[in-house]
């Protein structure tokens, strides 16, 4: 742990809490916020999903957007790497694929921030597990 030295060590430090503390009361009711989910198996990273994940979480922090944003596993969807799959609060999941720098921001600016559907979108090729059949 590094010395507080100065009031800007400490408004830093003070930040640093609130941001982990507003991180926690979002995972708490993540229902109440916008969830972005990034494919990070091994095709996804090579296609550059870890880049695309950095922007989403600096972008929709820096646009006051709330929003978790999480790494998963392969969706399945290989071919259409980097993938993401977005669920606005009330709303179904959606999965976007093909998702580069400038397709994050677009989907941030149209689908997240407006609810309009934008280009990229995949179609669920899977259907839901009624267990309470």
């Amino acid at each position: 742990m590094s010395k507080i030295t100065s009031l800007a060590d400490l408004k830093k430090k003070r930040d640093q809490l609130k941001s982990g503390m507003d991180n926690r009361i979002k995972a708490l009711f993540p229902e109440n916020v916008v969830q972005v989910k990034v494919a990070l198996a091994t095709c996804g990273i090579a296609s550059g999903a870890k880049t695309v994940m950095e922007f989403f979480l600096e972008q929709l922090e820096r646009r006051n957007i709330a929003a978790i944003v999480a790494q998963t596993g392969c969706m399945g969807y290989c071919y259409a790497e980097p993938t993401i799959e977005v669920k606005l609060p009330g709303q179904d999941p959606v999965v976007f694929g093909f998702v580069d720098l400038k397709r994050a921001d677009h989907i941030i600016e149209k689908y997240i921030k407006t609810g309009e559907l934008v280009d990229g979108i995949i179609p669920v090729n899977y259907q839901t597990i009624d267990l309470n059949v």
